[in-house]
């Protein structure tokens, strides 16, 4: 998916120079900008990186996949199969849709698909509602989208990895001997695991070498000829790859052995001789999906138990995580409550959002060896919290250190919470320091339904159960941009069917407007207090941040008044910020 994205945002730049030249290039010769894209802004960020040509091994790879998995799309069959030797897949992309149904294919119900525009003929507008809808799907799976470029294609696949984790694969646990080793089987990513199984696999088959890569270490195909043996030994043929000195013939042979698996394959001989890790990384992942060759009786199956959360917690640690991996920090994090514990990420996470609070020559870089170097981190992480008046009572670093999922999910929430607050404070009130309150989101909401009409649709605070219906934030989302839903789609929200129809477009239909947001439809049938502030907030901050209301401050005065109240009542926000920002 997340080359899929890559081969998105190149076809966009096409388009883009196409347009350029047609209307007569811009000073300087650069591409010509949508006045209102989030999608484009997104692309401009990425030209230094994309300006390229994608390989034609990995053209012919992406196109495989789509022909595969899509074929019977009933959308896109009339499109389908693409003929890689062209460039049709450039042309077929270009309206955002079969981007949205590859994100569904690697995550589904990740886009309600009755937020994707799909008439056949399509304006620019629902063109580029198509590709923010994308987009911030795409972030919301855990792609980071920020200047995506060849190295991104290296940094995990969410379809073809999506089942290389404990939960999804109890059996991993036979890679391990003890707790300390199912820790760090815990901290690793999906392709440091995929490489652990694969040597694992290779010493049963008395291979001697240890593989470290997808590229120069099974180039030779000898690692391929042993695992396939190991995991089919059946589908084995004459002559045998590890008999044939040719590299391209023994890949060739390898590549016949998995077909007889019956494991889908994008790649060719040559793709393996040259090492290209992103095939090979592919080739690999559809074995293991095909035949891990682990076994179904786990005798430390109670090392997995833990990792069955209560599902409040699992979704709290899901919108953490894909909220920090969203930030653009050097670090990927697979797991909250592992990932975190040293410290370092907590670090870098509170320099994003704070920048300058981290006095980095006082922190310790991973890997950290020694438990006191990990507390010293998290003891600076606290330090960093307080400053910025978080309530941490009864937490210290050792409670992060030792992975206290209950303190460590009420720190991120408030990092969280700060964030967004600060995002709203900067955007609109940075000349006179007015602080943000809860509340005065809360009231900037109740003004926009009403304004817009809605007399009678209003939220009391954000655990009001009567949001559980998902008509409020429809009534919202239409209020700040009336075009965006679609009422034919909107149910009445009484029955729990309703509301979670209601709730699944709710959230697509704000990411195809451009928020970025990470909860999930459960957080809105359960009135997730903390979702329903975020998401509220997040609504707030793409009006606020529009274009179109630059000049409105200068044309209400000099400043905005920001009340400092926690009154949730309509006057606060009429004596606050929305006469100067919501018109």
């Amino acid at each position: 998916l997340r080359a899929l994205l890559r081969v998105y945002a190149e076809m966009q730049l096409r388009l883009k120079a196409a347009g350029a030249s047609a209307g007569g290039k811009k000073a300087g010769g650069g591409i010509a900008r949508s006045s209102s894209s989030s999608a484009v802004a997104f692309l401009t960020a990425a030209t230094t990186t994309l300006l390229h040509t994608i390989s034609e091994s990995e053209k012919a790879s992406y196109v495989g996949h789509i022909n595969a998995y899509l074929a019977e799309d009933p959308f896109l069959k009339s499109a389908l199969p693409i003929d890689p030797a062209t460039d049709h897949i450039f042309h077929i992309t270009k309206d955002g849709v079969l981007l949205c149904k590859l994100i569904n294919l690697a995550v589904p119900g990740t886009i309600d698909e009755r937020a994707i525009n799909t008439k056949r003929v399509l304006n620019l507008w629902e063109k580029n509602e198509n590709h923010t809808l994308c987009l911030n799907s795409a972030k919301a799976i855990g792609c980071t989208v920020v200047n995506i470029g060849t190295q991104d294609l290296a940094e995990g696949r969410i379809q073809l990895l999506a089942d290389v984790n404990l939960k999804s694969t109890p059996q991993l646990v036979e890679l391990v001997e003890d707790s300390k080793e199912m820790e760090e089987l815990m901290s690793l990513s999906p392709e440091k695991i995929l490489l652990r199984w694969m040597n694992f696999q290779l010493k049963k088959g008395g291979f001697q070498r240890t593989v470290t890569n997808f590229s120069s270490d099974i180039k030779d195909s000898e690692a391929y000829a042993c695992l396939l043996n190991v995991l089919a030994p059946e589908c084995s043929a004459k002559p045998s790859a590890m008999s044939v000195k040719d590299l391209l013939h023994r890949a060739r042979l390898v590549l016949e052995h998995a077909d007889r698996m019956g494991c889908k394959r994008y790649l060719t001989p040559k793709d393996i001789v040259d090492g290209l890790p992103n095939l090979n990384l592919a080739f690999v992942a559809h074995i293991f999906q095909k035949r891990n060759g682990l076994s179904k009786q786990m005798k430390q199956v109670s090392f997995v138990d833990g990792l069955s959360d209560d599902a409040q917690v699992s979704r709290e640690e899901r919108s953490f995580r894909l909220w920090i991996n969203s930030l653009g920090i050097s670090t990927y994090i697979n797991n909250v409550f592992e990932d975190l514990r040293n410290g370092w990420v907590l670090l870098e996470v509170l320099d994003k959002v704070a920048p300058g609070s981290v006095n980095w020559k006082m922190a310790n870089r991973p890997p950290i060896k020694l438990p006191f170097k990990k507390v010293e981190n998290c003891n600076q992480v606290l330090k960093i919290g307080k400053e910025l008046k978080f309530s941490l009572v009864n937490i210290a670093g050792n409670d992060i250190v030792q992975g206290n999922k209950k303190l460590i999910l009420a720190f991120l929430w408030q990092l969280m919470r700060y964030n967004i607050l600060q995002l709203l404070k900067n955007l609109r009130f940075h000349s006179n320091g007015k602080e943000i309150t809860d509340n005065d989101i809360l009231a900037w909401a109740n003004k926009k339904v009403k304004d817009s009409g809605k007399h009678h649709s209003r939220m009391e605070s954000f655990k009001d159960r009567s949001l559980s219906s998902g008509t409020f934030f429809l009534d919202l989302l239409s209020a700040v941009e009336p075009r965006v839903v679609n009422w034919s789609l909107v149910t009445k929200g009484e029955k729990d069917e309703e509301k979670q129809m209601n709730a699944s477009y709710i959230i697509s239909v704000a990411r195809k407007l451009g928020c970025s947001i990470f909860l999930l439809p459960e957080d809105i049938l359960e009135v997730n207090q903390k979702m329903m502030l975020t998401l509220t907030a997040s609504i707030m901050y793409w009006y606020l941040k529009r274009p179109t209301s630059h000049s409105l401050d200068s044309e209400n005065g000099s400043s905005c008044e920001t009340s400092s109240t926690t009154t949730s009542d309509d006057s606060a926000s009429e004596s606050s910020f929305d006469d100067n920002a919501a018109r």
